[in-house]
């Protein structure tokens, strides 16, 4: 177990795994009553894996991570706080903010909407985002119906929406990088950014604040699912793994930071954990990485750097249009959090 000014973490193991969320809480925290327990958890204290979680009675694995803050997490981000930084028919760009889901993982595509609800993906947040921009540029409104019609019209016209509205992940954002994302309108724009990232036609480049004072230079390596302690890593010669997809990432240095630097990494593909897991293996953990902290060997890498999260933002990208051509260029400065936690950790090196 370990502790940040605002959070403590308890990182589980094998004996903990089929017990209750609840259950582990109230052994490893000695503290608190079954009362106390169950208040976190309502009250939006406990992250599992780095995902809120609202139910005592789930149940937990020996490999699970879970998270205890001080104060409550905020509600799920409304619709109209999604920034939409590009818009035509084709496509939209937006700015992912922390603690949201890209997309929902196919094992949670069935689930009731209520509980969807309690954490929406941001590809199930951009359709409202979407209607409440262009409705932004109504210049007028049409006569106030009767309250039945309205009623009526209201959920016909929301339906039909929702459906000219709905967008298609190209790519993905872990849930706590924050940064640009590029999602497109129909399957056939889909189909051809899909092909613009496969040949490596989208410039994508990250900031990331990290241990040590990493040089310029390029990572390429085979990366597989289980690097064989049920944690994604570097595959060693000597392994024949279905899952082996090369990883390639270029970094270079932007800042010194006492024992920490910022740097840059561009991707060349775009593995699962690619830039966390490049970094760590190199001996530079991702500050706030609670993953891949922990080395093959069972031992962890301490990370004092108290950041409120993975210190990793999808700052630049760099794609034609892929009708008319156009070169389009975005880039998104450090969000509030890690804004704020940057500050405080240049002023304690002054």
């Amino acid at each position: 177990m370990s502790s940040g000014s605002r959070f403590q973490l308890i990182h589980l193991v094998e004996e903990d795994a089929g017990s209750t969320l609840s259950n582990v809480l109230k052994r490893r925290l000695e503290n608190c009553s079954w009362g106390d327990v169950r208040e976190m958890i309502l009250k939006r204290r406990v992250q599992v894996n780095g995902n809120l979680c609202l139910d005592a009675a789930r149940k937990v694995t020996g490999k699970d991570v879970i998270k205890v803050w001080q104060e409550s997490l905020p509600k799920p981000v409304e619709p109209t706080a999604i920034k939409l930084v590009y818009v035509d028919d084709y496509l939209v760009v937006v700015e992912k903010p922390p603690a949201v889901t890209s997309t929902r993982h196919i094992e949670e595509r069935d689930l009731p909407k209520k509980r969807r609800q309690l954490q929406p993906t941001l590809e199930e947040l951009i359709p409202d985002a979407l209607m409440h921009h262009f409705q932004s540029f109504r210049k007028a409104q049409p006569p106030t119906p009767t309250r039945k019609m309205r009623i009526q019209e209201t959920a016909r016209q929301k339906e039909h929406r929702m459906k000219r509205y709905s967008v298609i992940a190209v790519h993905r954002l872990d849930r706590d990088t924050s940064g640009l994302m590029i999602f497109a309108r129909t399957p056939s724009i889909a189909q051809a950014l899909g092909i613009m990232f496969r040949k490596h036609e989208v410039v994508r480049k990250y900031h990331a604040v990290v241990h040590g004072h990493p040089k310029a230079q390029t990572f390429d390596n085979i990366l597989v699912r289980d690097r064989g302690d049920g944690v994604r890593g570097s595959k060693s010669a000597d392994i024949d793994d279905p899952s082996s997809q090369r990883a390639v990432t270029h970094i270079r240095p932007i800042e010194k930071i006492g024992d920490y630097s910022m740097i840059e990494c561009q991707l060349e593909t775009g593995r699962t954990h690619q830039i966390r897991i490049h970094l760590s293996e190199a001996g530079h953990l991702l500050c706030g990485d609670l993953i891949y902290g922990r080395n093959r060997d069972g031992t962890r890498t301490e990370d004092p750097s108290n950041a409120p999260r993975q210190a990793l933002h999808s700052a630049t990208l760099e794609f034609k249009h892929p009708i008319s051509g156009e070169d389009l260029k975005f880039k998104m400065p450090w969000p509030a959090d890690l804004y704020q936690w940057l500050q405080q950790l240049r002023k304690n090196v002054k």
